[in-house]
């Protein structure tokens, strides 16, 4: 800081002159933005709520949103839980993540099991060899939602995946049956959130909305995060199916044709087993898979996602039911 001069007079110029003189620009990167922009919203939720809660799939996004927290509420611990909806045929290497990243950062965690809805009869197993349970974490969800009583829930849901997505507000409303209605979302001039509901409702809440695929990459590698091993290159019994590759598990049966064998994928994004496609990769480090990311034209979810090519509106309609 330079201090400014006597004047002749000896006397000390104005504030004005004073504040010119000490003026240091200092402009945010674009990463330092977004992450700027999603620690507020996060501090928002936790001040403007009274019983919020971090949905957490063991993915890249979700990891992204970890770290946020870390640095909205540390040296405290997180005002909200940590809730994983568990399908019961997620990958096992992201079920082993999720619980050492959890018990490393010593928070709470709620797993709520979308076997145990079926078993209840809240749900109907799906048959035949497409069958997935996906679709069934929507009643699991809002069942856990409702039996905690969450008002807001933190999603790593972006703007860039899917055009359903792409209408969201950062705060999404849900009525009391766990609704979306594209029509009736709340305008958010300003970075102004207005987070006034109803009994029965709550927000599903996305913070990092205006972050592209390859902006959480490039979080990653700055903040050094760890991730499941399934994000990068490595050797996997795979079959083809409806054009995508999926992984061989005890849950699928293979097709007239269809044949397995081992090859090198990586996968872009977390979910069911038995509806997430793998992507033919040699991409074994971060700074591999931020090249790879950098030179595609297709969203992770438009190429490894099974239950969003049902049909072009399938994303919405699943959302409207109260899907994440």
């Amino acid at each position: 800081m330079r201090i400014a001069p006597l004047s002749p007079a000896g006397r000390r110029p104005d504030r004005r002159a004073i504040a010119e003189t000490t003026t240091v620009k200092y402009e945010l990167t674009h990463l330092q933005a977004l992450e700027a922009e999603a620690i507020f919203i996060m501090r928002e939720v936790a001040a403007e709520f009274e019983s919020p809660v971090l949905l957490f799939s063991g993915g890249k996004d979700s990891i992204v949103l970890m770290r946020l927290a870390e640095k909205a509420f540390r040296p405290g611990r997180f005002p909200f839980p940590v809730m994983h909806i568990d399908t019961g045929h997620n990958f096992p290497e992201v079920i082993a993540f999720r619980d050492r990243l959890v018990q490393q950062l010593g928070e709470r965690l709620i797993v709520a099991s979308v076997q145990e809805s079926i078993d209840r009869g809240r749900v109907q197993e799906e048959t035949g060899p497409r069958a997935s349970r996906n679709r069934l974490q929507t009643t699991t969800l809002l069942d856990a939602i409702a039996e905690h009583g969450f008002d807001a829930a933190f999603g790593g849901a972006r703007r860039d995946e899917e055009r359903a997505r792409a209408k969201e507000r950062v705060f999404s409303f849900r009525d009391d049956f766990g609704q979306w209605d594209p029509k009736s979302q709340r305008p958010e001039l300003w970075a102004l959130y207005n987070g006034r509901i109803r009994r029965g409702e709550h927000v599903r809440v996305f913070p990092i909305s205006n972050w592209t695929e390859l902006d959480v990459w490039q979080y990653i590698a700055q903040e050094r995060l760890a991730l499941p091993e399934i994000y990068f290159a490595h050797e996997r019994e795979v079959f083809e199916r409806d054009g995508m590759v999926y992984a061989m598990h005890p849950d699928v049966a293979l097709l007239d044709g269809e044949v397995a064998y081992r090859t090198s994928v990586r996968y872009r994004t977390v979910g069911d087993m038995t509806c997430t496609g793998a992507v033919r990769s040699h991409a074994a480090t971060v700074t591999d898979v931020v090249a790879e990311i950098a030179a595609t034209r297709v969203t992770e979810r438009g190429e490894t996602r099974a239950d969003d090519r049902a049909s072009e509106a399938a994303m919405e309609d699943r959302k409207r039911e109260g899907y994440f």
